[in-house]
């Protein structure tokens, strides 16, 4: 625990120094969030906070190589080392974006390149549950999956970052029950608790926090797609990596029965079970107005709380609550399975859901 603890305060340390620097190369660059009207900032704000947080895993991850437990283990090394080539990709990609704005279809090639680097380095789906076993997945299946996979986080991520501090903060509330979950998992399961998805979690929410104080309202810098589709690749690896490292048939041992295996899946997924409410309801609106699904709208929830009169800070803090009551409703269902804790956690998706659906109602019309 004290390792990942370290690591987790390297990232802070490391990406809180570096935004300075990259919101002065964005400036140079004339890398800058102009306004729009689909936009809810009101002055030229710089981009490359993903650069930062990039910086920030590639701390974490040479931290982590020096450290006399996790580097005993080969596996969470050379994951370590695949999740941070794959991120670099993504990133640069995202930064590119941020210069010239890339049109959505070379997007997308970009985020399949990063996914590609991390599926094929081993990084992929080994297993889910089925029926009343356990079903392994051969490599085709598993990379198709683990494609699929990483495409809804990455975007899940990227359509939520419309409000001051707002992605960082859902990811770093996601990645924290996410990581309770994996490592205590590992303790109470007595497996190895070194595991690509707890230092993975523990350098997500570390790079998160030490980017916020330069991004809450109001930001001084913009992590752009470069940072939003580095936070949805790492939250997407975190959670595939699991399931090479733990055996499923050991999590069906409760008054569950097999659907505890299923918690290492259904967590993540309802963790940010927010931004892909947002996501899928933003794909269907758009295809239901006869456009394509990548074409911006000012439709999300954030917008919508705005309309209402909230601030941006509230808004923002609001949506923090709901993915803190979704996060850890999920993650005691994990640790401490039983019919009423999967009450509780099937209540808090439900309210989310009926939030997310109250709160799209048009309250003023849409000036995008």
């Amino acid at each position: 625990m004290r390792e990942y603890g370290i690591i987790f305060l390297v990232a802070v340390a490391v990406c809180f120094c570096l935004t300075p620097a990259c919101r002065s190369l964005a400036l140079r660059l004339g890398a800058v969030a102009q306004v729009r009207d689909r936009d809810v900032h009101d002055t030229s704000t710089p981009y490359f906070g993903g650069l930062a947080m990039l910086g920030g895993l590639a701390a974490a991850t040479l931290m982590a190589s020096k450290m006399p437990f996790l580097s005993r283990y080969p596996t969470v090394l050379g994951d370590s080392l695949t999740i941070l080539a794959a991120a670099a990709v993504m990133c640069i990609i995202g930064l590119i974006d941020d210069l010239v704005e890339l049109n959505a279809l070379m997007k997308i090639g970009g985020q399949m390149l990063a996914a590609g680097i991390l599926v094929l380095g081993g990084v992929q789906m080994r297993w889910i549950p089925w029926k009343t076993g356990v079903l392994v997945l051969d490599q085709a299946a598993g990379i198709l999956i683990s494609f699929l996979f990483i495409f809804l986080c990455t975007n899940a991520v990227n359509l939520i970052d419309g409000l001051d501090g707002l992605a960082a903060g859902i990811v770093a509330i996601s990645g924290t029950a996410f990581f309770i979950y994996a490592y205590w998992l590992t303790v109470g399961e007595g497996l190895v608790r070194a595991t690509t998805s707890a230092f993975a979690t523990a350098a997500i929410c570390g790079i998160c926090i030490g980017y916020l104080p330069h991004n809450f309202h109001p930001a001084k810098i913009f992590m752009g797609d470069s940072g939003a589709m580095l936070l949805g690749l790492l939250f997407a690896a975190s959670t595939i990596s699991l399931t090479g490292q733990i055996d499923p048939t050991t999590l069906s041992g409760s008054q569950l029965g097999l659907f505890v295996a299923y918690i290492p899946l259904v967590l993540p997924l309802v963790a940010l079970g927010l931004p892909l409410l947002d996501l899928f309801a933003a794909y269907t609106r758009r295809t239901w107005k006869g456009v394509w699904w990548f074409v911006a709208d000012k439709q999300h929830v954030h917008h919508h709380l705005l309309q209402r009169g909230h601030s941006q800070r509230r808004a923002v803090i609001m949506m923090y609550a709901w993915t803190a009551l979704l996060a850890f409703s999920a993650m005691f269902l994990g640790l401490f399975p039983s019919w009423l804790t999967l009450f509780i956690a099937a209540s808090a998706l439900m309210s989310t859901l009926i939030f997310v659906l109250v709160t799209g109602r048009k309250t003023t019309p849409d000036k995008a």
